[in-house]
């Protein structure tokens, strides 16, 4: 591929307030600019292929800094839509071992809830574009976005765009009367690369799942958690016709603030499981799988073997939980360093 790898979603600010100490008499709010896609962007940018992302933000002094930071980042924001009234915004505590449980979304309103489809021109964007990338953070959002989405992955597949889809689920944020199976099914028929777990799969999918693997949690056998990942792929690659590889990540909880994780990737009939990854403390959880996303996108765009290429993507990832922001400031030298031999 030479073209650009275009990532589409919502820029958002992550406020972190620190529940360990006094950040209200502090009067200090530590924040990044993130958002999924924004951070498969950043990563990819940081690691030299031709990332552009669109969103849209409102336009004031505020989002100019934004994205003059974006621009220094070496990320594409040619196709910014500068409209609409307010940025969104999330809170994710941390101190006192809060979990993602505790993320507050402000995000009503926000100029990216507002888009319609009329205001995005998908033929004349997806000009230079070689892939396309976003996640199921957006048609969670909104009927709008998601006819938004479904307008640029089929513009995508006209225009023979590799189209790579995220199954993030964010269970606040589907409020506008659609369960995901009946939104997403229709986007994953446009995906070439469909990426997640298999809970997130079977609930947005419909996949099939083990009665065994009710929730996520690190105590499964390895051959069940394989077994399910190997089961999970194929019937995507069936049922979806456009699909050619299926990733799958498994993130537990070790420890008291540890983790353990590996991964899976499935592609040209098979199955290729990844090193598994174990640390006893971590720094932040946020971004991770965006940049397991990255090295996915990295390794296939510069035509890297599965193998390879899964290895970077699992090496990435977890390389993210020690950086403390959205998204990595790793070299890809740096996640070579970190791969398991």
């Amino acid at each position: 591929m030479n073209g650009k790898v275009l990532n589409f979603g919502e820029i958002l600010l992550r406020i972190c307030p620190d529940l360990s100490q006094d950040w209200v008499g502090a009067g200090a709010l530590p924040f990044f600019v993130g958002g999924a896609e924004l951070n498969v962007a950043s990563a990819l940018a940081n690691w030299g292929l031709p990332s552009a992302y669109i969103s849209a933000m409102p336009r004031n002094d505020i989002t100019s800094d934004i994205l003059t930071h974006l621009k220094m980042r070496g990320i594409g924001v040619d196709q910014m839509l500068l409209k609409g009234d307010r940025l969104g915004l999330y809170y994710l505590p941390k101190g006192k071992d809060v979990k993602h449980a505790g993320v507050i979304y402000d995000r009503a309103g926000s100029a990216f809830a507002s888009l319609h489809p009329s205001d995005i021109d998908w033929e004349t964007i997806f000009q230079g574009v070689s892939w396309f990338h976003f996640s199921a953070i957006c048609p969670a959002i909104s009927q709008e976005v998601a006819n938004i989405c479904l307008d640029a992955v089929r513009e995508a597949n006209r225009q023979n765009v590799f189209v790579s889809l995220d199954l993030n689920y964010r269970s606040k944020l589907w409020k506008y009367g659609k369960e995901p199976i009946e939104v997403m099914p229709e986007l994953a028929a446009c995906s070439d690369l469909i990426m997640g777990n298999v809970w997130a799969a079977q609930q947005m999918l419909g996949t099939s799942l083990n009665p065994e693997l009710r929730a996520a949690k690190p105590n499964y056998p390895r051959t069940l958690l394989e077994e399910q990942a190997n089961t999970t792929s194929l019937e995507l690659v069936e049922q979806f016709e456009q699909c050619k590889f299926v990733a799958n990540t498994f993130r537990f909880d070790y420890l008291e603030k540890g983790i353990q994780y590996f991964t899976t990737f499935f592609g040209e009939d098979k199955l290729l499981v990844s090193a598994e990854y174990l640390a006893e403390e971590i720094v932040d959880r946020v971004g991770s799988g965006d940049c397991f996303m990255a090295g996915l996108i990295y390794g296939l765009y510069q035509e890297m073997d599965m193998h390879s290429t899964l290895e970077l993507a699992t090496a990435a990832a977890f390389d993210k939980l020690f950086i403390a922001s959205d998204a990595t400031n790793s070299s890809i030298t740096d996640i070579q360093k970190r791969i398991k031999k």
